[in-house]
């Protein structure tokens, strides 16, 4: 399993870095997990091609998280034409915020048929799918007060990856740890303290209890960057590539 860190900022992209998306190669089949406004933006810049993409997995329906879906879907109209597929899967409500996004975007453009087939597949917490092959067991984090928010624990080719979406501390993020492989986790503040983010000396005092073999914070904010240098924990940044 290889993952590419396509996007490892928060949502006011502070240090410039770019809005949530990771791209997972494995067993033959590319995936995202998450599809934040900048994704495509990354995949040129990287040099990655967007059309080898077999599936989308979306956390929640955050802008930062889902907002370069209708960017994809022009690249695969236009400068890429796409045929085969393509499934995006999220938390309740994706397929119809997926279509509100990409009509408020390009009105006229949505009038017309897609040349390729989009199809979706929206999750219940706590009943795993498998999409191209992949495994995935969605569970419901704290992160919005109405709307689902998703983590995600991910198993392909013997390997298994944890990631925690956008979401303040609980005790799922312990019990999915167990045995993973690669854990990839927010860590959004340094001092503030929220049920709806974590901050990174939460992540410090829970370490020992996380079963992971490599733990990676990411969606990294302003209150981080300026003390990063107090960061002792590994953290990922755009581009960066993880051999799993």
């Amino acid at each position: 399993m290889r993952v590419t860190v396509l996007g490892a900022g928060d949502a006011f992209n502070n240090g410039g870095r770019r809005h949530s998306g990771y791209l997972v190669e494995t067993g033959g089949t590319h995936f995202l997990l998450d599809c934040g406004t900048t994704t495509l933006l990354a995949l040129k810049t990287l040099g990655l091609q967007a059309d080898k993409l077999d599936f989308i997995a979306l956390s929640h329906l955050h802008g930062d998280h889902f907002g370069g879906l209708p960017f994809l879907l022009l690249e695969y109209l236009f400068e890429r034409p796409r045929t085969r597929p393509l499934v995006v899967a999220g938390p309740a409500g994706t397929k119809e915020r997926v279509w509100e996004l990409y009509r408020a975007m390009y009105r006229e453009l949505s009038e017309r048929p897609l040349c390729f087939s989009l199809e979706f597949h929206e999750f219940v917490p706590g009943h795993a799918g498998t999409i191209c092959g992949v495994e995935l067991l969605p569970f419901r984090v704290p992160h919005q007060e109405r709307d689902v928010s998703l983590g995600y624990r991910v198993a392909s080719a013997g390997k298994t990856l944890l990631y925690s979406g956008d979401c303040g501390w609980n005790e799922d993020l312990v019990r999915h740890s167990q045995g993973a492989d690669l854990f990839i986790c927010e860590c959004c503040y340094f001092h503030s303290q929220t049920t709806f983010h974590i901050n990174y000396p939460t992540i410090v005092e829970q370490r020992g209890r996380l079963g992971c073999n490599r733990l990676l914070l990411s969606h990294i904010g302003r209150e981080v960057l300026e003390r990063i240098n107090e960061v002792t924990l590994e953290c990922a940044y755009d581009g960066f590539v993880v051999e799993v």
